[in-house]
C-alpha cells in the first residue's frame, strides 16, 4: 500500500510540474510575430541575441532581440523590462505578449513582450540599467 501511495504521489507531482510550465511556451522570434494574435496575453520565452537596448524610457527599458528566424518585420522583437542587457548579449527573455500598445507621445507598438525577465546565456539575471538612450 505504501508503494502505491508513493507512486501515486510521484505521478501527481510530475503531472503538476508539467502543467506549471504549460503557459510558458518557448517560441522563436518569427513564431511570436506570426502567432501574435493567438499568443496575446500569454507568457512566452524566447532565446536570442540583443541587437539594441534603449534604457530608462517611460520607466522601462526597451530591448530588441533576434534569433536568426524570420525576415523583415518578423526577424526581431521588442521587449520591455526593468532589466537590461547589452547589444551582442545572448539572452533568454520571458514576458507577456501584448498587441497594439500605445504609450502616447508617438510610441505605438503593434507587438511587444512586456514586463519581461531577462537572463544572460549563463543563467544570470540581467542588470537593472538606467542610462537614458531615447532612440528606439
Amino acid at each position: 500500500m505504501r508503494l502505491y501511495r508513493e507512486a501515486a504521489l510521484a505521478i501527481f507531482l510530475m503531472v503538476g510540474m508539467s502543467f506549471a510550465h504549460a503557459g510558458d511556451a518557448t517560441k522563436t522570434v518569427e513564431a511570436v510575430n506570426l502567432e501574435k494574435s493567438a499568443l496575446k496575453g500569454q507568457v512566452v520565452t524566447i532565446h536570442g541575441t540583443v541587437t539594441k537596448a534603449n534604457n530608462g524610457i517611460m520607466k522601462r527599458n526597451f530591448i530588441h532581440i533576434e534569433d536568426g528566424t524570420g525576415k523583415g518585420e518578423t526577424a526581431s522583437l521588442i521587449v520591455t523590462s526593468q532589466e537590461s542587457a547589452n547589444p551582442g548579449d545572448k539572452v533568454t527573455v520571458t514576458g507577456t505578449v501584448a498587441l497594439d500598445t500605445d504609450f502616447g507621445f508617438g510610441y505605438l507598438y503593434p507587438l511587444l513582450i512586456e514586463k519581461a525577465s531577462i537572463k544572460q546565456a549563463g543563467g544570470e539575471s540581467a542588470s537593472h540599467a538606467s542610462s537614458h538612450d531615447h532612440d528606439h
